[in-house]
């Protein structure tokens, strides 16, 4: 199931590029466009903004992943191909997981070439060897988590066309978090829907491991939240999958 993901991922590339091309053009229009007055808002210059705007991008690259693996699972579940790997002696769960883990490989993939364009734009980080193992898990475990969601989605979702919107208020948070401005300079009720949602202590963790500051309890929100989107997600994509009625 791996490796017909795979295979699925090169034979359309669109996708892929979707996820690369979006976040790498949402970093040279902050960057480049408004980065100096940002970053002067903040402090500093276009390149710290830079640095402060990079973790919010990589959540952006993962949040576009969520369509790519809505649309793949709707149209496995819509053109029949599940009643017939039904048939077979396929191992059940493996259907799933084979969606999961080609678009976490396809995620981390775009995740990679978009730190690797920040770095060209000035994004300057100061982890160390450990910083950046704890960067990779805090990576892994929301882009495990909104690839479970997306899954659910995916099965959720009547047609391939309504697959590919349901994941797209995602691309929204890390616009209402500390994204791209901190959640202090936001009024009141927006302030307040920022700093609680999934996203933030995600982007807070993570600016917090690359340039080796304080996180405080921001890490083990991230982590909470992830592990409990990614079992929610589990268990809803199971009970989807198991009583879809075009099964």
């Amino acid at each position: 199931m791996l490796r017909r993901n795979l295979k699925h991922q090169l034979r359309y590339p669109s996708m892929t590029l979707m996820i690369i091309g979006i976040p790498v053009i949402f970093l040279l229009l902050f960057v480049y466009v408004f980065g100096g007055t940002l970053g002067a808002g903040l402090g500093g210059d276009r390149s710290d903004y830079a640095n402060y705007v990079t973790p919010g991008i990589l959540l952006i690259a993962v949040a576009g992943a969520a369509t790519s693996t809505a649309v793949s699972v709707a149209m496995d579940m819509t053109e029949g191909i599940i009643a017939r790997f039904k048939t077979m002696a396929i191992f059940r769960p493996s259907v799933l997981t084979g969606h999961v883990l080609g678009n976490v490989i396809q995620s981390l993939i775009g995740l990679a070439v978009v730190i690797g364009a920040a770095l060209l734009v000035g994004f300057r980080p100061r982890a160390d060897f450990v910083g950046w193992l704890g960067i990779s898990g805090m990576l892994l475990l929301v882009t495990v988590a909104i690839v479970w969601l997306s899954v659910a989605c995916g099965l959720w979702a009547k047609t391939v066309e309504s697959a590919s919107n349901i994941p797209m208020p995602l691309l929204l948070l890390p616009f209402l978090g500390s994204g791209f401005v901190p959640t202090e300079s936001m009024p009141t009720a927006i302030g307040w829907f920022a700093e609680y949602q999934p996203f933030t202590p995600v982007m807070e963790t993570l600016r917090g491991l690359m340039f080796e500051t304080a996180i405080g309890k921001s890490g083990i929100v991230a982590v909470a939240w992830c592990v409990l989107l990614t079992v929610v997600s589990f268990v809803w994509a199971k009970r989807l999958y198991n009583r879809d009625p075009r099964q």
